[in-house]
């Protein structure tokens, strides 16, 4: 009997063979049939100090003991206190405001919400959202709106609001990125929203500090809000904490998600800036925010990310990081005279280079035969197209991303040829 379970961006089809995993440790995922593999994505960005880490799981246990779950609306915990206090601390002064959610989809969700409803109960007509060109938000329909449009959204185009986009700042067309940005805030859009510094799904492409720091000011200047989507970039991606720290760029709103628990279990939090909580403050019930989830700020939840932002703050997170970039600086650069591989690039602990195929794109042929290959070899690689990305935990030894990139370095054979 097959599964009835449904997976997501998963055609079954396919019939590809899906792991059942029994259990993690630091980098690795094991399967009840004995095989493990070591994951070099981070089972999708989220896992920042490794699988299991023994403080988030003791936070998770000793949590569970007390408080389970609570409707948020008008009650708290101590838990989402403290980490919201937290949250405020490590983040530049302006952002004031903590709002839970359960997600990077409804992260952003809220921070669109947060941007209309500002404008609205301050009584100006701001209503467009400005986007980033191929950027990925996530995939509710609000989300989606702001995104990129292909074949992963394409079935729902009749429920998607319409945008203005912005060219992404290639090198050397910066400028034209700038320019563009300074005269679609000449007509006073609501927001401008942005993947600071790395498009995630979209190709992990990068941009750099300078351009963040200028678009920033761009909307600044025309009082445009400006939201930084850090879902992915957050909890050190980048080389620093957040990725709108090493351009200097304090955004109105910022959406957290993913590492927030150290990948251990759902939560997500949009901060923003005073004013806008301030537009929905008021005796008059109508100027309520409106939006909610039956898990909003989940104690157990919140119990894990407290002692996510404890890992940070006691151990040498920060050192981790920077001996992983390194790393993934010199395997990548092995490879970086390969005629098979385009654009190497690197930032922070991600690495990514694109692979020369006749069908580049996110539909490549390339990726599931790659997919595939990574599986046989123990390594869970997840290649968006032909473009290939290796996101480890920060606890991935020597020898573990060793054996990631040698893996990387047999798949190119299976392109025929060989290395320029």
């Amino acid at each position: 009997m097959t599964s009835p379970v449904w997976h997501p961006f998963t055609q079954h089809g396919l019939g590809d063979p899906i792991p059942l995993i029994s259990h993690a440790k630091d980098a690795k995922l094991y399967a009840t049939d004995g095989n493990s593999w070591i994951d070099a994505i981070s089972s999708w960005w989220v896992t920042t100090h490794g699988h299991a880490h023994p403080r988030i799981m003791a936070a998770i246990r000793d949590q569970s003991e007390k408080l389970d779950q609570l409707i948020f609306a008008g009650w708290t915990h101590e838990p989402a206190e403290t980490l919201a206090a937290e949250l405020v601390r490590i983040t530049p002064a302006p952002l004031t405001r903590v709002f839970f959610s359960d997600s990077g989809s409804t992260s952003v969700e809220v921070a669109l919400k947060m941007a209309l409803g500002y404008w609205f109960n301050i009584g100006e007509a701001r209503s467009r959202i400005l986007v980033l060109e191929h950027s990925y938000h996530g995939d509710t329909i609000g989300t989606m709106s702001v995104g990129e449009r292909g074949v992963y959204n394409r079935a729902w185009q009749p429920l998607l609001f319409d945008v203005d986009t912005i060219p992404f700042p290639h090198e050397g067309l910066e400028q034209t990125t700038l320019d563009a940005l300074e005269a679609a805030c000449l007509q006073k859009p609501a927001a401008f929203i942005v993947e600071p510094l790395i498009l995630g799904a979209g190709g992990m492409l990068i941009y750099p500090a300078w351009v963040l720091a200028e678009m920033r000011a761009i909307c600044a200047r025309h009082g445009v809000l400006f939201i930084a989507d850090e879902v992915m970039t957050g909890w050190g991606r980048t080389g620093t904490r957040f990725a709108c720290d090493s351009a200097g760029v304090i955004p109105d709103i910022v959406c957290l998600s993913k590492g927030l628990t150290g990948g251990a279990l759902p939560l997500a939090v949009t901060l923003c800036i005073e004013p806008i909580f301030a537009a929905h403050l008021s005796t008059d019930r109508a100027k309520t925010f409106y939006h909610s989830s039956s898990y909003t700020a989940n104690p157990i939840a919140c119990a894990a990310a407290n002692a996510n932002l404890e890992i940070w703050r006691d151990e040498p997170v920060q050192q981790r990081i920077d001996a992983l970039a390194d790393a993934q600086a010199a395997h990548l650069s092995l490879l970086s005279h390969d005629r098979r591989v385009q654009n190497p690039r690197r930032l922070g602990t991600i690495a990514a280079l694109d692979i020369v195929v006749a069908d580049s794109g996110y539909l490549s042929n390339l990726a599931p035969r790659l997919i595939a290959f990574y599986r046989d070899r123990g390594v869970l690689l997840r290649p968006l197209g032909n473009t290939l990305y290796v996101m480890p935990p920060y606890c991935t030894t020597p020898d573990e991303l060793a054996q990631v990139w040698d893996a990387i370095g047999a798949s190119l054979d299976i392109l025929g040829g060989s290395p320029g």
